[in-house]
């Protein structure tokens, strides 16, 4: 264990660029700006600016909560409510002549926010990590899905520029499932020394729970839809072609696998609200209208389930979604959309628990976000899922299962080993949550002076 990403992105990093010290001094001061921009005009309404977006925000948020908690009058009044809100706000600022006001004070906090984060990111140290140099493996084998990424694997002519590689592909038929794992353990009887997926989340890691059996390299091939391990192995995901390389000129990282119930997974495993949704049939076909029709019973109706956990011995009880990931995301905000894990040797799992009942506790969510009461973030090598039923729906890397409680989740810290290219994007240092104390340490004091020389390797 103890890679580094040694793409482009962290030369990219390491450039000529802004100092940190002089990112968090700007964010202070632009911070100090949108004080002054919105205290300084009382009488022209910055007072009226700060209570006015904030009132619309809380209105959104419950009126979002309403059309997705409830059915009938009660869920067309939350549309109305959470479309009428901002567009509110808006009408209050033009009427009151407080546009001036209000830009330039979104204006500074935007730039503040920027420069904070990107201070914190570039003082922030780095444990230097290497990929070991890796032979060039003889008897590739890759299993491709043609129905991954929207026909990815024909797009970029990945079966063609694989086999002009010397690999062995293995094209998946989409009319007749297949068990993904018995056709890679059929290719290791066979000679296989690499084993490789170009497809989704789901079957990178049943095909790498094979390659951790068999002690065998691992290539992952961005040809999925999010491709999120793709991502936090610093892969191209808009070129899969480039992931290739790895067989001609490729070096290799050791990271952990997930197990959940003695299944693996690369990203994350989720209980609760998702996974319900997920685990209907509807929701391939039509994943809005079925999540819609679904959520009133999953929230507030018969359908609710609450869910009981122990992460490493401490009690999380009456959650309503749980989502634990291999190794942590930097915040709660990033395990949905495009947020990233900075890393994926660190032998824990990163742990999310939601509990939201009311239209209350939903604007607190949306108001102090991680700071909420609705949402506790940890971090476990065990955590142990239970319910009121025999089995619960479950969702492994997006993949619907149903599983017998409890269920029980843990790290295999360095079990596989991941072969990538040695020219690669790399892994961007992701934006770090927002330390005002540090912030202002490293901007005029001298306990981080030198952090930024940390950064290099």
């Amino acid at each position: 264990m103890g890679q580094e990403d040694t793409g482009g992105t962290r030369a990219a990093d390491r450039g000529g660029g802004v100092p940190a010290r002089v990112l968090a001094r700007l964010a202070v001061l632009t911070a100090i700006g949108a004080v002054i921009v919105l205290g300084f005009p009382l009488g022209q309404g910055g007072l009226l600016v700060i209570g006015a977006g904030l009132l619309g925000l809380i209105a959104c948020v419950v009126g979002m909560w309403w059309f997705l908690a409830y059915r009938g009058v009660v869920r067309l009044c939350g549309a109305l409510v959470a479309v009428a809100a901002p567009v509110g706000v808006v009408l209050l600022f033009a009427r009151n002549g407080l546009w001036l006001t209000a830009v330039a004070g979104l204006l500074c906090w935007a730039v503040t926010l920027t420069c904070a984060r990107a201070a914190l990111r570039r003082s922030g140290p780095r444990r230097p990590r290497k990929g070991v140099a890796a032979p060039r493996p003889r008897r590739p084998a890759l299993i491709m899905n043609p129905k991954s990424g929207d026909g990815k694997v024909e797009r970029f002519g990945l079966v063609g520029r694989a086999e002009a590689l010397g690999a062995r592909v293995i094209l998946l038929d989409p009319s007749a499932p297949a068990d993904v794992a018995a056709l890679a353990r059929d290719a290791v009887a066979d000679g296989a020394d690499l084993l490789g997926v170009a497809g989704g989340d789901g079957t990178q890691a049943l095909v790498a729970a094979v390659a951790v059996e068999h002690d065998l390299p691992f290539l992952v091939i961005s040809a999925g839809t999010r491709n999120h391990f793709a991502m936090d192995l610093g892969l191209d995901r808009a070129d899969p072609v480039r992931c290739l390389d790895a067989l001609t000129d490729g070096e290799e990282l050791r990271v952990d696998l997930g197990d959940v119930a003695g299944r693996s997974f690369v990203n994350t495993v989720s209980f609760g609200v998702y996974a319900d949704v997920v685990h209907h049939p509807e929701y391939r076909d039509d994943k809005a209208g079925t999540a819609l029709s679904l959520m009133p019973d999953l929230l507030v109706g018969e359908g609710v389930r609450r869910l009981d956990a122990r992460v490493d011995g401490v009690p999380l009880s009456s959650q309503q979604a749980l989502l634990i990931s291999n190794n942590p995301y930097v915040s709660p905000d990033d395990i949905t959309g495009d947020g990233r894990r900075p890393r994926l040797d660190d032998g824990v799992l990163g742990v999310l628990g939601i509990r939201v009942e009311s239209a209350v506790q939903a604007a607190d969510l949306a108001v102090r976000g991680a700071q909420s009461t609705g949402l506790t973030a940890m971090s476990a090598h065990r955590v142990e899922v239970t319910s009121d039923t025999d089995e619960i729906p479950v969702a492994v890397d997006g993949e619907a299962l149903c599983m017998s409680t409890p269920v029980v989740c843990t790290s295999r810290p360095g079990a596989l080993r991941v072969l990538v290219p040695r020219d690669r994007p790399g892994v961007a240092a992701p934006a770090p949550p927002i330390d005002w104390r540090r912030l202002v340490d490293l901007a005029f004091g001298r306990a981080d002076e030198t952090s930024e020389g940390r950064h290099c390797d």
